[in-house]
Protein backbone atom coordinates (compact mmCIF):
# COMPACT_ATOMS: atom_id res chain seq x y z
CA UNK A 1 0.00 0.00 0.00
CA UNK A 2 1.23 3.48 -0.71
CA UNK A 3 2.34 5.52 2.44
CA UNK A 4 2.71 9.02 0.69
CA UNK A 5 -1.44 10.17 0.85
CA UNK A 6 -2.04 13.47 2.65
CA UNK A 7 -5.25 13.73 4.50
CA UNK A 8 -6.56 16.80 3.86
CA UNK A 9 -8.76 17.96 6.65
CA UNK A 10 -8.71 14.81 8.73
CA UNK A 11 -6.14 16.27 11.15
CA UNK A 12 -8.80 18.58 11.99
CA UNK A 13 -10.73 17.32 15.27
CA UNK A 14 -14.25 16.54 14.51
CA UNK A 15 -17.66 15.33 15.96
CA UNK A 16 -18.10 12.33 13.94
CA UNK A 17 -21.47 10.55 14.45
CA UNK A 18 -21.08 6.70 13.29
CA UNK A 19 -24.65 4.97 12.67
CA UNK A 20 -24.15 1.10 13.52
CA UNK A 21 -21.27 1.42 15.79
CA UNK A 22 -21.43 -1.36 17.97
CA UNK A 23 -21.49 -3.61 15.22
CA UNK A 24 -18.27 -5.35 13.46
CA UNK A 25 -16.95 -2.78 10.70
CA UNK A 26 -18.75 -0.14 12.98
CA UNK A 27 -16.70 -0.66 16.33
CA UNK A 28 -13.56 -0.62 14.68
CA UNK A 29 -14.48 2.58 12.62
CA UNK A 30 -15.69 4.28 16.35
CA UNK A 31 -12.05 3.12 17.86
CA UNK A 32 -10.05 4.59 15.18
CA UNK A 33 -11.44 7.76 14.91
CA UNK A 34 -11.09 8.32 18.82
CA UNK A 35 -7.75 7.61 18.82
CA UNK A 36 -6.91 9.87 15.96
CA UNK A 37 -8.71 12.73 18.05
CA UNK A 38 -12.25 12.61 16.73
CA UNK A 39 -15.30 12.80 18.87
CA UNK A 40 -17.38 10.03 18.47
CA UNK A 41 -21.37 9.71 18.52
CA UNK A 42 -21.44 6.06 17.82
CA UNK A 43 -25.32 5.41 17.65
CA UNK A 44 -26.92 1.65 17.40
CA UNK A 45 -29.92 -0.63 18.61
CA UNK A 46 -27.98 -3.61 19.09
CA UNK A 47 -30.49 -5.86 16.58
CA UNK A 48 -26.62 -7.01 15.56
CA UNK A 49 -24.20 -4.92 16.84
CA UNK A 50 -23.41 -5.66 20.56
CA UNK A 51 -22.10 -3.62 23.28
CA UNK A 52 -19.23 -5.35 24.07
CA UNK A 53 -17.50 -4.45 20.96
CA UNK A 54 -17.14 -1.02 22.18
CA UNK A 55 -16.94 -1.55 26.23
CA UNK A 56 -13.14 -0.22 25.83
CA UNK A 57 -13.92 3.39 24.32
CA UNK A 58 -17.14 3.78 27.16
CA UNK A 59 -15.24 5.78 29.62
CA UNK A 60 -13.24 7.88 26.79
CA UNK A 61 -14.07 11.82 27.15
CA UNK A 62 -14.29 11.64 23.43
CA UNK A 63 -16.99 8.63 23.01
CA UNK A 64 -20.84 8.36 23.28
CA UNK A 65 -23.19 5.96 22.95
CA UNK A 66 -26.86 6.69 21.40
CA UNK A 67 -29.65 3.69 21.72
CA UNK A 68 -31.28 4.74 18.60
CA UNK A 69 -33.14 2.92 15.76
CA UNK A 70 -32.13 4.68 12.31
CA UNK A 71 -35.76 4.34 10.90
CA UNK A 72 -36.68 6.74 13.26
CA UNK A 73 -35.23 10.51 13.35
CA UNK A 74 -32.44 11.93 15.31
CA UNK A 75 -31.51 15.34 16.07
CA UNK A 76 -27.58 16.41 16.49
CA UNK A 77 -25.07 18.37 15.93
CA UNK A 78 -22.22 16.99 13.54
CA UNK A 79 -19.27 17.35 10.90
CA UNK A 80 -19.16 14.19 9.62
CA UNK A 81 -21.52 11.20 9.52
CA UNK A 82 -20.67 7.42 8.51
CA UNK A 83 -24.29 5.33 7.67
CA UNK A 84 -23.49 1.69 8.30
CA UNK A 85 -26.66 0.70 10.19
CA UNK A 86 -27.70 -2.73 8.51
CA UNK A 87 -27.17 -6.14 9.45
CA UNK A 88 -25.07 -7.71 6.51
CA UNK A 89 -24.91 -10.81 6.83
CA UNK A 90 -27.79 -13.31 4.96
CA UNK A 91 -28.85 -15.16 8.13
CA UNK A 92 -29.43 -11.86 10.19
CA UNK A 93 -30.73 -9.41 7.05
CA UNK A 94 -33.22 -12.38 6.03
CA UNK A 95 -34.35 -12.86 9.48
CA UNK A 96 -36.93 -9.79 8.88
CA UNK A 97 -36.47 -8.62 5.26
CA UNK A 98 -39.00 -5.54 6.19
CA UNK A 99 -37.05 -4.21 8.64
CA UNK A 100 -33.87 -4.77 6.67
CA UNK A 101 -35.28 -2.07 3.81
CA UNK A 102 -36.47 0.04 6.27
CA UNK A 103 -32.97 0.37 7.78
CA UNK A 104 -31.77 0.80 4.73
CA UNK A 105 -34.12 3.37 3.14
CA UNK A 106 -35.58 5.35 5.95
CA UNK A 107 -32.21 5.06 7.99
CA UNK A 108 -30.78 6.79 4.59
CA UNK A 109 -33.54 9.12 4.34
CA UNK A 110 -33.38 10.51 7.81
CA UNK A 111 -28.92 10.63 7.68
CA UNK A 112 -29.31 12.33 4.58
CA UNK A 113 -31.84 15.20 6.55
CA UNK A 114 -29.66 15.57 9.55
CA UNK A 115 -26.44 15.74 6.83
CA UNK A 116 -28.79 18.42 5.07
CA UNK A 117 -30.28 20.25 8.42
CA UNK A 118 -26.24 20.65 9.74
CA UNK A 119 -24.54 20.49 6.55
CA UNK A 120 -22.08 17.44 7.17
CA UNK A 121 -20.45 15.17 5.16
CA UNK A 122 -22.35 11.53 4.89
CA UNK A 123 -20.92 8.50 3.56
CA UNK A 124 -22.97 5.70 2.99
CA UNK A 125 -21.70 2.44 3.31
CA UNK A 126 -23.20 0.04 0.33
CA UNK A 127 -22.38 -3.25 -0.67
CA UNK A 128 -20.36 -5.51 -3.58
CA UNK A 129 -23.78 -6.61 -3.45
CA UNK A 130 -25.86 -3.98 -5.48
CA UNK A 131 -23.82 -5.90 -8.25
CA UNK A 132 -25.87 -9.24 -7.45
CA UNK A 133 -24.84 -12.17 -9.38
CA UNK A 134 -22.41 -10.06 -11.72
CA UNK A 135 -21.75 -10.76 -15.51
CA UNK A 136 -19.07 -8.92 -15.58
CA UNK A 137 -15.84 -9.78 -13.72
CA UNK A 138 -13.83 -8.20 -11.66
CA UNK A 139 -17.05 -5.84 -10.98
CA UNK A 140 -16.19 -2.21 -11.58
CA UNK A 141 -18.32 0.61 -10.03
CA UNK A 142 -19.56 1.11 -13.92
CA UNK A 143 -21.54 -1.88 -13.88
CA UNK A 144 -25.01 -1.64 -13.15
CA UNK A 145 -25.42 -5.33 -11.90
CA UNK A 146 -27.61 -8.50 -11.85
CA UNK A 147 -29.84 -8.32 -8.81
CA UNK A 148 -32.81 -10.49 -8.54
CA UNK A 149 -35.22 -7.84 -7.20
CA UNK A 150 -37.90 -10.66 -5.65
CA UNK A 151 -35.64 -12.79 -4.47
CA UNK A 152 -34.67 -13.31 -0.66
CA UNK A 153 -31.75 -11.92 -0.67
CA UNK A 154 -33.14 -8.77 -2.44
CA UNK A 155 -34.18 -6.96 0.82
CA UNK A 156 -30.42 -6.45 1.56
CA UNK A 157 -29.26 -5.62 -1.99
CA UNK A 158 -32.31 -3.80 -3.81
CA UNK A 159 -32.53 -1.97 0.05
CA UNK A 160 -28.33 -0.86 -0.60
CA UNK A 161 -29.73 -0.45 -4.14
CA UNK A 162 -32.06 2.61 -3.27
CA UNK A 163 -29.97 3.66 -0.62
CA UNK A 164 -27.30 4.76 -3.21
CA UNK A 165 -29.74 6.70 -4.96
CA UNK A 166 -31.23 8.48 -2.39
CA UNK A 167 -27.74 9.40 -1.47
CA UNK A 168 -27.16 10.72 -5.13
CA UNK A 169 -30.29 12.38 -5.31
CA UNK A 170 -29.63 14.46 -2.34
CA UNK A 171 -26.82 15.47 -3.94
CA UNK A 172 -28.26 16.73 -7.43
CA UNK A 173 -31.14 18.19 -5.79
CA UNK A 174 -30.03 19.44 -2.38
CA UNK A 175 -26.11 19.57 -2.98
CA UNK A 176 -24.90 17.62 0.01
CA UNK A 177 -21.71 16.81 0.63
CA UNK A 178 -22.05 12.85 -0.09
CA UNK A 179 -19.41 10.18 -0.31
CA UNK A 180 -20.11 6.38 -1.73
CA UNK A 181 -18.30 3.20 -0.85
CA UNK A 182 -19.19 -0.61 -2.19
CA UNK A 183 -17.67 -2.69 0.84
CA UNK A 184 -16.76 -6.03 -0.53
CA UNK A 185 -16.45 -9.39 1.93
CA UNK A 186 -14.24 -7.85 5.00
CA UNK A 187 -13.12 -10.09 8.18
CA UNK A 188 -10.81 -9.92 11.20
CA UNK A 189 -11.98 -9.58 14.90
CA UNK A 190 -14.84 -9.08 16.42
CA UNK A 191 -17.43 -11.03 13.48
CA UNK A 192 -20.23 -12.32 15.23
CA UNK A 193 -19.41 -16.24 15.51
CA UNK A 194 -23.27 -16.55 14.44
CA UNK A 195 -23.24 -14.53 11.99
CA UNK A 196 -23.44 -17.46 8.93
CA UNK A 197 -20.59 -15.60 6.56
CA UNK A 198 -17.80 -18.14 5.63
CA UNK A 199 -14.82 -16.45 7.70
CA UNK A 200 -16.44 -16.24 10.61
CA UNK A 201 -18.27 -19.99 10.16
CA UNK A 202 -15.52 -21.70 9.09
CA UNK A 203 -13.19 -20.30 11.81
CA UNK A 204 -15.92 -20.90 14.85
CA UNK A 205 -16.34 -24.64 13.04
CA UNK A 206 -12.61 -25.39 12.61
CA UNK A 207 -11.90 -24.51 16.15
CA UNK A 208 -14.48 -26.80 17.72
CA UNK A 209 -13.33 -29.88 15.26
CA UNK A 210 -17.31 -29.66 13.98
CA UNK A 211 -17.77 -30.11 9.93
CA UNK A 212 -16.96 -27.16 7.65
CA UNK A 213 -20.07 -26.69 6.27
CA UNK A 214 -19.21 -25.34 2.57
CA UNK A 215 -22.79 -24.22 0.30
CA UNK A 216 -22.28 -25.67 -3.30
CA UNK A 217 -19.38 -27.61 -4.21
CA UNK A 218 -16.77 -24.56 -2.89
CA UNK A 219 -15.34 -23.22 -6.60
CA UNK A 220 -17.66 -20.08 -6.32
CA UNK A 221 -15.00 -17.36 -5.23
CA UNK A 222 -14.94 -14.25 -2.71
CA UNK A 223 -12.16 -11.67 -2.08
CA UNK A 224 -11.16 -11.01 2.00
CA UNK A 225 -10.34 -7.56 3.37
CA UNK A 226 -8.92 -7.40 6.65
CA UNK A 227 -10.55 -5.08 8.68
CA UNK A 228 -7.68 -2.58 9.61
CA UNK A 229 -7.63 -2.31 5.48
CA UNK A 230 -11.28 -1.18 5.16
CA UNK A 231 -11.44 1.23 8.01
CA UNK A 232 -8.19 3.17 6.45
CA UNK A 233 -10.26 2.93 2.81
CA UNK A 234 -13.11 4.24 4.10
CA UNK A 235 -11.75 7.40 5.92
CA UNK A 236 -9.44 7.99 3.06
CA UNK A 237 -12.61 7.90 0.81
CA UNK A 238 -14.53 10.07 3.34
CA UNK A 239 -11.90 12.95 3.91
CA UNK A 240 -10.40 12.72 -0.01
CA UNK A 241 -10.79 16.90 -1.43
CA UNK A 242 -10.12 17.45 -5.27
CA UNK A 243 -6.88 19.73 -4.97
CA UNK A 244 -9.41 22.91 -6.06
CA UNK A 245 -11.43 22.35 -3.24
CA UNK A 246 -8.02 21.59 -0.70
CA UNK A 247 -6.71 25.13 -1.97
CA UNK A 248 -9.99 27.06 -1.23
CA UNK A 249 -10.69 25.35 1.75
CA UNK A 250 -11.98 27.31 5.06
CA UNK A 251 -13.26 24.69 7.49
CA UNK A 252 -15.91 26.98 8.83
CA UNK A 253 -17.73 26.82 5.41
CA UNK A 254 -17.91 23.12 4.07
CA UNK A 255 -17.18 22.64 0.19
CA UNK A 256 -18.38 19.41 -1.59
CA UNK A 257 -15.16 17.18 -1.80
CA UNK A 258 -15.79 16.50 -5.44
CA UNK A 259 -15.23 13.25 -5.45
CA UNK A 260 -19.21 11.03 -4.56
CA UNK A 261 -18.09 8.28 -5.66
CA UNK A 262 -18.80 5.43 -5.53
CA UNK A 263 -15.66 3.85 -4.80
CA UNK A 264 -15.10 -0.23 -4.42
CA UNK A 265 -13.27 -1.16 -1.01
CA UNK A 266 -12.08 -4.57 -0.85
CA UNK A 267 -8.92 -6.93 -1.59
CA UNK A 268 -8.81 -7.86 -5.42
CA UNK A 269 -6.82 -11.15 -4.75
CA UNK A 270 -10.03 -13.88 -5.59
CA UNK A 271 -10.18 -17.51 -3.24
CA UNK A 272 -12.09 -19.89 -4.02
CA UNK A 273 -14.38 -21.02 -0.93
CA UNK A 274 -12.84 -24.31 -0.67
CA UNK A 275 -9.72 -22.66 -0.57
CA UNK A 276 -10.52 -20.58 2.83
CA UNK A 277 -12.42 -23.83 4.58
CA UNK A 278 -8.79 -25.64 4.11
CA UNK A 279 -6.88 -22.48 5.56
CA UNK A 280 -9.18 -22.53 7.98
CA UNK A 281 -8.69 -26.12 8.84
CA UNK A 282 -4.86 -26.19 8.63
CA UNK A 283 -4.43 -22.76 10.34
CA UNK A 284 -6.51 -23.93 13.30
CA UNK A 285 -4.49 -27.33 13.84
CA UNK A 286 -8.52 -28.91 13.63
CA UNK A 287 -9.51 -32.19 12.85
CA UNK A 288 -12.82 -30.84 11.06
CA UNK A 289 -13.87 -32.18 7.66
CA UNK A 290 -15.01 -30.41 4.67
CA UNK A 291 -18.73 -31.24 4.31
CA UNK A 292 -20.84 -29.66 0.86
CA UNK A 293 -24.73 -28.64 0.78
CA UNK A 294 -27.18 -27.32 -1.51
CA UNK A 295 -26.32 -23.75 -2.40
CA UNK A 296 -28.82 -21.15 -1.38
CA UNK A 297 -30.47 -19.02 -3.99
CA UNK A 298 -29.28 -16.09 -5.41
CA UNK A 299 -26.13 -16.76 -4.26
CA UNK A 300 -22.86 -14.78 -6.11
CA UNK A 301 -20.93 -17.79 -8.21
CA UNK A 302 -17.87 -14.78 -8.07
CA UNK A 303 -16.78 -11.94 -6.37
CA UNK A 304 -14.16 -9.92 -6.73
CA UNK A 305 -13.55 -6.18 -6.65
CA UNK A 306 -11.82 -3.29 -9.83
CA UNK A 307 -9.92 -1.05 -6.99
CA UNK A 308 -8.59 0.98 -9.89
CA UNK A 309 -10.53 4.00 -8.26
CA UNK A 310 -9.22 3.39 -5.22
CA UNK A 311 -5.76 3.20 -5.76
CA UNK A 312 -5.87 6.44 -8.10
CA UNK A 313 -8.43 8.50 -6.53
CA UNK A 314 -7.25 7.56 -2.41
CA UNK A 315 -3.80 5.86 -3.14
CA UNK A 316 -5.64 2.92 -1.21
CA UNK A 317 -5.25 -0.92 -1.61
CA UNK A 318 -4.94 -3.77 0.95
CA UNK A 319 -2.18 -4.30 2.79
CA UNK A 320 -2.96 -7.49 5.40
CA UNK A 321 -2.10 -10.52 3.43
CA UNK A 322 -5.14 -13.45 3.80
CA UNK A 323 -2.75 -15.50 5.85
CA UNK A 324 -1.98 -12.88 8.10
CA UNK A 325 -5.41 -11.53 8.92
CA UNK A 326 -7.00 -14.79 9.42
CA UNK A 327 -4.05 -15.52 11.80
CA UNK A 328 -5.00 -12.35 13.79
CA UNK A 329 -9.00 -13.53 13.55
CA UNK A 330 -8.61 -16.90 14.56
CA UNK A 331 -6.56 -15.39 17.11
CA UNK A 332 -9.33 -13.58 18.66
CA UNK A 333 -12.07 -16.52 18.32
CA UNK A 334 -9.41 -19.26 20.09
CA UNK A 335 -9.50 -15.95 22.88
CA UNK A 336 -12.79 -15.57 23.03
CA UNK A 337 -13.61 -18.91 23.26
CA UNK A 338 -11.74 -19.26 26.84
CA UNK A 339 -12.98 -16.26 27.90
Amino acid sequence: MKKNYIYHTYHIPKKILVTGGAGFIGSHLCERLVRDGHEVLCLDNYFTGDKVNITHLMNHPRFELIRHDVTEPVLLEVDWIFNLACPASPIHYQYNPVKTIKVNVLGALNMLGLAKRVKARILQASTSEVYGDPDVHPQEEAYWGNVNPIGKRSCYDEGKRVAETLFFDYLRQNKVDIKVVRIFNTYGPRMRPDDGRVVSNFIVQALNNEPITIYGDGSQTRSFCYIDDMIDGMIRMMDYETEEHTREHDYTKRYLSGFPGPVNLGNPYEVSILSIARRAVEMSDSRSEIVFHPLPEDDPKRRCPDITRAKTFLEWEPFVSLDKGLQKTIEYFREKGRS
